[in-house]
């Protein structure tokens, strides 16, 4: 996250304060979460109880997005929709939430597929709910519990002969994958 994206969030926080929605104790504590923030995802729980601003991007309330005999890749800065479809045949679909734009606590995921891999890279500290999906699952130390003020992922439909993970992003000595 640059500089000058901590600028305009902080902005966005005292335009928030002088509106009345926030107090000048919760904008200091706010600010000075955001000043050390590495990532979008470390911010968006300092934004997720304001209001959408006007001018901003609407963010669509669902997006489907489909893999057939290919692989479709999202990852840095997109933005989420509150629900998505992943439709996979023979395909494969990563999704990387760690530096994306998540304007809402949570999200669902409906995911149907078959013979496809699905990976889901959460930002840190986010939870998922899988209980609801019939398939090969693979949940790599993600609570699977909802915490407070923290996003979650809701995930359910059908994978059939292939793998969904969900994971958090893995580092070593500076490498992110």
């Amino acid at each position: 996250m640059s500089d000058a994206e901590r600028q305009a969030v902080t902005e966005r926080l005292a335009r928030a304060t002088s509106e009345g929605r926030l107090t000048l104790d919760e904008f200091e504590q706010r600010v000075v979460g955001v000043l050390a923030a590495r990532t979008f995802a470390d911010v968006q729980s300092y934004l997720t109880d304001l209001p959408e601003e006007q001018g901003s991007a609407p963010v669509s309330p669902s997006e489907e997005v489909q893999a057939v005999l290919a692989g479709i890749t999202r990852k840095g800065q997109w933005m989420v929709p509150r629900q998505m479809r992943i439709i996979g045949r023979a395909g494969s679909v990563t999704l990387d939430f760690t530096d994306a734009l998540i304007p809402h606590p949570v999200v669902e995921i409906d995911v149907q597929t078959f013979a496809s891999t699905v990976m889901l890279v959460l930002p840190d500290g986010a939870s998922v709910d899988v209980e609801s999906l019939l398939g090969n699952r693979r949940v790599v130390k993600v609570p699977v519990v909802q915490s407070s003020g923290r996003q979650h992922f809701i995930v359910r439909g059908h994978q059939k002969a292939g793998e969904l993970t969900i994971r958090y992003q893995h580092e070593f000595w500076g490498w992110h994958w």
